[in-house]
Parts: structure tokens; C-alpha cells; sequence
């Protein structure tokens, strides 16, 4: 919970003041009575005195007075709800680093598992699109509410050489910025778009990463990226030159060309080296662009409790001291 005018809890000086001025003038009462008083004919004079029962008044009264100036402050509660619209694009690099075992079952194996739960757990206002990357990018299914052709072009993905990961940027940029536009033709306000860019390594062709960056940035589109797989991943290719002959090499995951691109088009990194991690950062991409935060006003539920209380405060003041505090 917070409050939308903080300062308005100032007044709550005011009511521990009137605490203090409380005690002081209870501890004062008692002192002047005993002073000019005899103890011993106390129970005599008066045997039923206010005792406890004086002060659960005085407290009810100044939780009251709390609860009215809580509501005063306007206290509001955050809470999640489904964006109206939204469009992401899935840029999955499928280089043939993608096939090491270092992650259960293979890197692409668990980039596309995990996509599948994203896609399951996405709200039904946010629009994915499919992009793939080796050698050239490769619009696989443009943003759409279809969940099924998403997943279908998903589980289609195949492996090839090279990695054109400046390409599959600006080929994603210019895939939301045309959807964006089509939108707008029909009189609807732009809705929230993102990049999530999975990938294991550095650009081996195609354009600079920098050029990508700097389109991203010019259309205002953030990249969140994510480094999937470890330092220690292997894969085993063939030999170009004698067929049927085969070789491990090595395909350390390198982090900081997508450190780089989210950092520079306002996006979000994550480095995951589990297919578990990689689905838990899907999940929380998802919520990112797929819900926003309101904020409701529950000030009415202090004021009804200050209310109650009020209510309650003069009943117990009439049926013990008959009056009204």
C-alpha cells in the first residue's frame, strides 16, 4: 500500500500529541488524587471507578482519529491487470551453436520449450511474432493473437550456419514498426512493443550490431535480450570437406554484445544457463509487457473503519459513562 499524499501523514503528529497530552494528564489525574485524597476510603467513596474502561475509550477515539487521516492521504493498492494490447517479437537465434548439450536437452531445444510456456502464459492481449536467425533473418509468423501458429512455426525451427544477429534486430524492429502503423490506419493508439532476443554468441555476419541499436532506438522499441547456455558448451559438426567426418568445437556462450544492445535500447539482459532459468525469465518478460500496474483507491475502507469505530467509541462511552466522548 502507499499513499498518493504523503505529506497529509504529518497530521499523524497531531495524534500522537494527543497520546502524550493523554498520559500526562492520566499520570498527573492520579498523583493530585492521591495527594489530597485519602487511599484508605477510596473503595468506600467511590467503588466503582472508570478504571480501564476510561482508557479503551481513549484509545478507540484516537484510532479513529489515525484511520481519518490515513484516508486523508489517499491510500492506494498496486495491482496487476492485463494490458488491452501488446506485441512482442521472439528473435531466436538458430545458428548451429544452438545444438550444444550444455543445456537439457540442447540450447534450441530449451529456447523453444521455453517459448512455448511464454506463449501459454501471455495474456490473450498481447500479440507474438516469430523471427529466426542464422545466416539471414527470417520472419517466421508476424505478430498475431494466433497462439497456435506461433508454436507450430516454433517447433519448425531447424539449425544452420553462421549467426546475423544485426540483421534479425532491424528485420524485428521494422516487423513491429509496420504492425504499429497498421494499427494506427485504424484509429488505435500504439500499444506497448518489445524485442526478446535469445541467443548464444557474437555476430559472425551481417550488419553492425551498432546500426541494429541505433534503429532500435530511433523507433523507440526497447530489446530485451537473453544469453542462454555456458562457457564450457561444445557442439559436433560436420566436416564441409570430407562428409561423414565429424569434430567438436567449442561455443562459449558470450554475453556482452547482448549485454550491449539491452543496455542501449532501454531493454532488459538476462544471462540463464538452465532450460528452468530460461523459462522463469520468459515468465517475467511476459508479466512485464503483458500486464501494467493500477492503482486503486481504498481510502473509503479507512473512513468506513473510522466510522465503525466512531459508532462503536460512543456506544462504549454511553453504556459506561453515559455520555458522549
Amino acid at each position: 500500500m502507499t499513499v498518493t499524499r504523503p505529506l497529509a501523514l504529518l497530521l499523524l503528529l497531531v495524534v500522537i500529541g494527543l497520546a502524550t497530552a493523554y498520559a500526562l494528564v492520566q499520570r498527573r489525574r492520579g498523583q493530585f488524587a492521591l495527594q489530597f485524597s485519602d487511599a484508605s476510603l477510596l473503595d468506600s467513596v467511590a467503588p466503582r471507578r472508570p478504571g480501564w474502561r476510561r482508557h479503551v475509550v481513549a484509545a478507540c477515539f484516537l484510532t479513529v482519529v489515525t484511520l481519518l487521516v490515513v484516508s486523508v492521504a489517499g491510500p492506494v493498492r498496486s495491482r496487476e491487470v492485463p494490458r488491452e494490447r501488446a506485441i512482442v517479437i521472439l528473435t531466436v537465434d538458430t545458428s548451429l551453436s544452438m545444438g550444444a548439450v550444455d543445456v537439457d536437452p540442447t540450447r534450441i531445444g530449451a529456447a523453444q520449450e521455453a517459448a512455448r510456456q511464454f506463449l501459454e502464459g501471455a495474456p490473450a492481449g498481447v500479440d507474438v511474432g516469430l523471427v529466426s536467425f542464422h545466416e539471414a533473418p527470417i520472419v517466421e509468423v508476424p505478430p498475431t493473437p494466433d497462439r497456435l501458429a506461433v508454436v507450430d512455426a516454433i517447433d519448425a525451427l531447424e539449425l544452420g550456419p553462421y549467426t546475423n544477429t544485426g540483421d534479425a534486430i532491424s528485420v524485428s524492429i521494422s516487423t513491429l514498426e509496420r504492425t504499429i502503423e497498421q494499427l494506427q490506419v485504424t484509429d488505435e493508439s500504439a500499444p506497448p512493443a518489445v524485442v526478446v532476443l535469445l541467443s548464444d554468441g557474437e555476430p559472425t555476419i551481417g550488419r553492425p550490431i551498432g546500426d541494429a541499436i541505433a534503429e532500435a532506438r530511433q523507433a523507440g522499441i526497447p530489446v530485451s535480450t537473453v544469453s542462454l547456455g555456458t562457457p564450457t558448451g561444445q557442439v559436433t559438426i560436420e566436416d564441409p570437406d570430407r562428409p561423414g567426418t565429424f569434430f567438436d568445437v567449442e561455443v562459449p556462450v558470450n554475453e556482452t554484445t547482448l549485454r550491449s544492445v539491452a543496455e542501449a535500447t532501454g531493454g532488459s539482459f538476462f544471462a540463464t544457463a538452465s532450460a528452468e532459468e530460461l523459462a522463469a525469465v520468459y515468465r517475467d518478460i511476459g508479466t512485464a509487457v503483458g500486464f501494467e500496474q493500477v492503482n486503486d483507491d481504498i481510502s473509503m475502507w479507512f473512513t468506513a473503519a473510522a466510522l465503525v469505530l466512531a459508532f462503536l467509541t460512543s456506544a462504549l462511552s454511553l453504556q459506561w459513562f453515559q455520555r458522549i466522548p
